[in-house]
């Protein structure tokens, strides 16, 4: 008989699940492992809100197992470490992103690609190595192996670089990966949220030229005053979109609404590149004709392996890049998720876990 979520480990532990498709996030009391000879235990300070949350939440994906306590853009302060643990100490600032597992002997992982092992396991809602399922960051604490735990810059801010560790690493590989990380290039970025805005900062810092798609026409300002993009066009004008027609060498598509794809492979220059890191509920149509005839790309990229969100949250370090967010009581999460699903936050939320969220 499966034990339940209190009591399958030692070590009590608290946070907000959700428990039906609902949705609705509460309180609950569960357990996490004891630390092991290579796991890193840390109180958890802060962790962001990602719009995967909310599809998890509510089994959009069909594969959700309740209880669910989601949250995988974690950061927070080392209390505990394995007798054999070489790179973390009491006291450090650390992050858990998207995964705490992973084969360690595939092909993907011995090429530091471990969000590409087809055994990874996710930070919540997959079952562990033990059979035991893992749960994410809206939660007092956290244990992972050492592997993937992320040594935190000492100049990024803990609160508003917590979305890094999703929404960050999620734009920064694909730009990195496919050549859109060079002074001159000309990137595309479609959707103005929390991916978006950090596909921005990211793309810009690379020495890009920037183009945001919003179907917003309200965003303009702030996409080119307050995030320095060079162009906005509003998508569902025909107009503006063929005055760019030919003219990117790539897009980073961030939307995870159904929406058409044909519009964007316009605006790609031959050979361009439409990559999709957005996850739409319904498939996407994909003309062909569109394709053929400018031999282009449509593909898409997930999160990043450790060692490159290692190096991508150095990077943000040094060129000051951080989300826009929203700081909230975990209190508050609700409502938060009902603001995702709207749009209604510029551009992120991130929980103050360490100063709202209150074992019973």
């Amino acid at each position: 008989m499966a034990k339940s979520p209190e009591s399958e480990h030692p070590i009590k532990a608290y946070g907000y699940a959700a428990r039906d498709s609902s949705g609705v996030l509460s309180p609950l009391t569960f357990s996490r492992r004891a630390t092991g000879e290579k796991d890193v235990r840390f109180k958890v300070l802060y962790c962001g809100i990602c719009h995967s949350d909310l599809h998890s939440i509510k089994n959009d994906w069909g594969m959700t197992t309740y209880p669910l306590i989601p949250g995988h853009e974690i950061v927070g302060v080392v209390t505990e470490v394995g007798s054999k643990v070489h790179n973390f100490k009491v006291g450090d600032k650390v992050g858990v992103g998207c995964l705490v597992g992973s084969c360690r002997s595939c092909q993907s992982c011995a090429n530091d690609l471990e969000n590409y092992c087809p055994k990874n396991i996710l930070t919540y809602g997959s079952p562990y190595y033990d059979g035991t399922r893992t749960y994410g960051g809206y939660s007092d604490h956290m244990v992972a192996d050492e592997h993937f735990i992320l040594r935190w810059p000492k100049n990024l801010p803990l609160d508003s670089g917590s979305p890094l560790l999703c929404a960050g690493i999620t734009t920064y590989s694909p730009l990195r990966y496919f050549g859109l990380d060079k002074p001159g290039v000309k990137v595309g970025v479609v959707g103005l949220g929390g991916l978006g805005h950090v596909a921005v900062k990211f793309a810009k810092a690379f020495g890009a030229e920037v183009t945001v798609f919003s179907t917003t026409p309200a965003k303009k300002q702030e996409a080119l005053d307050g995030l320095k993009a060079d162009h906005f066009i509003v998508s569902k004008d025909p107009e503006q979109m063929k005055s760019a027609v030919g003219s990117l060498d790539g897009i980073i598509d961030t939307v995870s609404a159904t929406h058409p794809i044909a519009p964007l492979l316009s605006v790609l220059k031959r050979e361009g590149k439409l990559i999709l890191v957005g996850i739409p509920e319904k498939p996407l149509e994909i003309p062909a004709f569109s394709l053929i005839m400018g031999r282009k790309i449509v593909t898409g990229s997930v999160i990043g392996g450790l060692k490159e969100t290692q190096e991508m949250l150095d990077f943000a370090s040094e060129h000051g890049i951080t989300a826009d967010i929203e700081l909230i009581p975990i209190d508050y999460v609700n409502t938060a998720m009902e603001r995702v699903l709207k749009s209604d936050v510029r551009y992120r939320f991130v929980i103050d876990v360490a100063n709202s969220l209150k074992a019973p």
